[in-house]
């Protein structure tokens, strides 16, 4: 739906749907479990959206060369959300009003509300649908993206996009990293109280600071990618970034598991970590649009659900291996399995993964476009 019909309802309405579900998360709680498992199905489908969406838009709105960068700081962005969101929440939870921490969905709903406004007040689909831009910058994008990516969507080639091994490889590569990264991300704070004894309060800025670091290293990977791309081949560079970011993580994870109750150290470990896992994601985040931008978001919707299976398995993989005590030694074999599972999916991508156009990617479009040109030449 985001390839052939623009990104922008679609991403703008899965944020939305999310935000009413937050605001009505406290009430449902109140009533009954069923009702708040629904919302939370719901908010799901919401948030499903928006990655395939946002590449959908990436295809139209970005230079190829900065692809990267722009990729990996709108996905680095739910690093900023985790990172404001869990601080937040902790002080929320302990001082805010209407009884700790509903506040917590009813602040982030009214502000997911306030923003989804201002994307449909400001967002377009491509530079050929926005009715504001000059005609000098609707003219640069044509020149840099290419008219036939800005105007024409080719048929999708299912078959060739369902037996294609580098689509299948990144998704590998993402699903090791999605759950990675949700094993930080929903676990963090739980481990931060149970093995090193941080209390609700302080557990919030603990359990933030990583994903803070991952905000940072995220970015400059994003560029830094795009600068060797400018000097070596764009497979190179996805394979070169995997190779250092998931062999980085999977080493500390295994460090993870043996360091003491020293905090200091253990949240230094954890934001190397979360920094690597944020390195990745311009591999993981963005091979979609080297490999088709035409078709990027159904791409990144076909690698982003096997990748989501990572974040289901991942939390329910601490709950089965924490389930006694939840101590040191029962972590520790959490982060050798994240660990295994970061190191598998590197291999598989260094084996097999590509950043190069497919052949299937753009041919038809490109005889679609010649065609229409053809029947303009000879009508005039």
């Amino acid at each position: 739906m985001a390839d052939r019909f623009g990104g922008k309802l679609l991403n703008g309405g899965g944020i939305l749907l999310s935000s009413v579900v937050s605001l009505l998360t406290p009430t449902a709680a109140r009533i009954h479990i069923g009702v708040l498992m629904a919302l939370n199905f719901l908010a799901g489908l919401g948030e499903g959206a928006m990655r395939p969406s946002n590449h959908a838009l990436i295809a139209k709105w970005c230079a190829p060369q900065h692809r990267s960068l722009v990729a990996t700081a709108i996905i680095i962005g739910s690093s900023a959300g985790v990172t404001g969101g869990t601080f937040l929440a902790g002080v929320l939870c302990e001082y805010g009003f209407a009884g700790g921490w509903p506040c917590v969905f009813y602040v982030f709903g009214i502000v997911g509300c306030f923003w989804s406004g201002l994307w449909f007040l400001l967002c377009y689909d491509s530079p050929n649908s926005h009715p504001r831009i000059s005609a000098d910058e609707r003219k640069y994008w044509e020149t840099t993206i290419g008219t036939t990516d800005l105007q024409f969507q080719p048929p999708t080639p299912w078959r060739e996009i369902l037996t294609s091994v580098p689509v299948w490889v990144l998704a590998v590569a993402f699903f090791a990293d999605t759950w990675g990264f949700y094993t930080l991300m929903t676990c963090l704070p739980l481990y931060m109280h149970d093995v090193l004894g941080v209390n609700t309060a302080k557990n919030g800025a603990f359990s933030a600071l990583p994903f803070a670091a991952a905000l940072i290293i995220g970015l400059v990977t994003g560029w830094f990618a795009d600068w060797l791309r400018s000097r070596l081949s764009t497979t190179v560079v996805r394979k070169l970034i995997c190779l250092v970011s998931f062999t980085m993580i999977s080493c500390f994870l295994i460090i993870a598991g043996y360091i003491g109750c020293d905090r200091a150290l253990a949240v230094a470990v954890m934001c190397t970590i979360a920094s690597g896992s944020a390195a990745g994601f311009s591999v993981v985040g963005v091979n979609q649009l080297d490999l088709a931008p035409l078709h990027a978001g159904k791409i990144m919707g076909l690698t982003y659900t096997v990748a989501n299976f990572g974040s289901i398995a991942a939390p329910s993989a601490v709950g089965a291996l924490t389930y006694r005590h939840s101590t040191r030694s029962e972590w520790r074999n959490v982060f050798f399995l994240v660990a295994a599972i970061y190191f598998v999916g590197m291999i598989v991508f260094l084996v097999f993964g590509s950043g190069e156009r497919q052949s299937w990617a753009n041919d038809d479009s490109r005889d679609e476009l010649g065609a229409v040109r053809d029947r303009k030449n000879n009508n005039q």
